[in-house]
């Protein structure tokens, strides 16, 4: 397993795809990018929303859905993750759901022993309409209905990160909901559409609000599908300053999250302990 000397750090690395209908090759170039993520020492890994499959068209992932537990998309998630010795943020799969023609978008994370220890079914489902695109998320996707949080530990530190799901957000009141955070993770396939224009402001104002930091792993071009995703994955601290980011393409960044930058924050300004609602 990586690991770093000093205490109170966690390197953390977000991987950007432009994901193609073909599962074999999405999972090809995620076990390579993990693993190439892995040897610049990143401990904990996340995959982009869709890393397994960006299909022709939307009822795609209705025939790569999978089981909760049992599968060869899991399979080879807890494979790549125990090969590697970090913890992997598996983007999402679609897993089964109570409705026959639909799936779940699912966040599992497996640790580095290639066990699965946490779970997210996105809540807030996509829907957008212009003259030149539309998106509809809950024509193929159940929604979930339970918030989601990663407790995990490090050299005798404990570290907990809120799990969400690209439009999620959106939605404050979701991050509010998953209390105190190290860091939120925010696997997306942002459209180019709207993640010029928000992507960026949105991740920001998570982090300065809920003084943590964010790390977002995205989709980042254009697919065989024709649609265009806006990348820009980043890290970003928990005063909203900009760590690291990729605009475009497939590949990774990394950076270190520091409990003592996490406490300068919260302690010079102490907003959280401020609220009132």
């Amino acid at each position: 397993m990586n690991t770093l000397s000093n205490h109170g750090m966690l390197k953390i690395a977000s991987i950007q795809m432009v994901s193609t209908p073909d599962l074999q090759e999405n999972m090809a170039t995620a076990q390579r990018l993990v693993g190439a993520a892995a040897k610049e020492g990143a401990q904990l890994i996340v995959l982009p929303e869709y890393f397994c499959l960006m299909g022709l068209k939307d009822s795609d992932k209705l025939d790569a859905k999978e089981v909760f537990g049992s599968g060869p998309l899991q399979e080879r998630l807890a494979a790549i993750s125990k090969a590697n010795g970090i913890y992997l943020v598996a983007g999402t799969i679609p897993l089964e759901a109570p409705e026959p023609n639909k799936v779940l978008n699912t966040t599992l994370v497996y640790d580095p022993h290639g066990r699965q220890v946490a779970r997210y079914d996105k809540i807030h489902l996509f829907g957008f309409q212009s003259a030149t695109e539309r998106y509809e998320e809950s024509e193929t996707i159940t929604a979930g209905n339970k918030p989601s949080v990663l407790n995990i530990k490090f050299e005798k530190t404990e570290w907990r990160f809120g799990l969400s799901i690209c439009y999620d957000l959106r939605f404050p009141e979701l991050y509010r909901a998953l209390g105190q955070v190290d860091c939120h993770i925010i696997p997306a396939a942002f459209t180019y559409t709207t993640g010029k224009d928000h992507w960026e402001i949105l991740l920001r104002a998570r982090a300065i609000e809920n003084q943590c930091y964010v790390l977002a792993s995205a989709q980042g071009g254009t697919h065989l599908n024709h649609r265009r995703t806006w990348g820009n994955s980043m890290i970003i601290d928990p005063w909203g300053g900009i760590l690291s980011y990729l605009s475009e393409g497939e590949g990774f960044i990394a950076n270190t999250l520091s409990k003592d930058k996490l406490n300068e924050v919260r302690s010079k300004l102490p907003a959280l302990k401020h609220r009132k609602l």
